[in-house]
């Protein structure tokens, strides 16, 4: 069975352009997989902190020695990423916030980067230990256009993702919604027929 992470970072709900483009696609990797099972990660919840002095403490501190403040502290940090060390197809979509991309997906990052959980430090560098992996970047603008010197939301994603190990990754260009979201909306799904399928796991 194919498990698919569906990560959405948009605050406009079930009218996000990212969040429905995102789904078109998943819908298209489900019908070549009638097998898939998708897990549905809305970073709007409140429950998903911003990082702090004590979370990255918790990181830092051996499983063994955590207090049980510690293992509570970092609970959500855990099943974020056992929902992406369980993907075998991760769908992010991200639109984009003032060039860059929203908090809430930063904060994502930020509690799934964790040293000997989904990278290590080597003496060749870091290694990601997510490989193996395909994902999506869905970006969705209003004006800027995506892979432009404006845009430092699609690289950034693309830096994290490779970091964790996961460097088989594919963009979705969903720009210009601000200037004709009609037309926007057409080449995005476009862009989401022509996108390569993943591989059967």
């Amino acid at each position: 069975m194919t498990s698919i992470l569906h990560i959405n970072a948009s605050v406009n709900g079930e009218n996000s352009n990212s969040r429905q483009i995102a789904s078109k696609l998943i819908e298209r990797i489900v019908a070549s997989t009638p097998t898939a099972n998708v897990v549905e990660r809305d970073l709007n919840d409140k429950s998903i902190p911003a990082l702090t002095g004590e979370i990255v403490g918790a990181f830092y501190t051996p499983a063994e020695n955590r207090t049980g403040a510690q293992k509570d502290v970092i609970a959500v940090s855990d099943k974020l990423v056992a929902e992406l060390q369980a993907s075998d197809v991760v769908v992010i979509g991200a639109p984009m916030y003032n060039f860059s991309v929203p908090s809430t997906l930063k904060a994502w990052v930020d509690l799934i980067a964790r040293v000997g959980v989904t990278f290590n430090y080597t003496e060749n560098g870091p290694k990601g230990l997510l490989e193996g992996k395909k994902a999506y970047i869905v970006v969705a603008t209003g004006g800027v256009p995506v892979n432009s010197p404006a845009d430092f939301a699609t690289p950034y994603l693309k830096q994290v993702l490779g970091f964790v190990g996961i460097s088989d990754v594919d963009v979705i260009d969903a720009s210009g919604f601000a200037i004709n979201a009609e037309e926007a909306m057409e080449r995005a799904i476009a862009n989401v027929a022509a996108a390569p399928l993943p591989k059967a796991a």
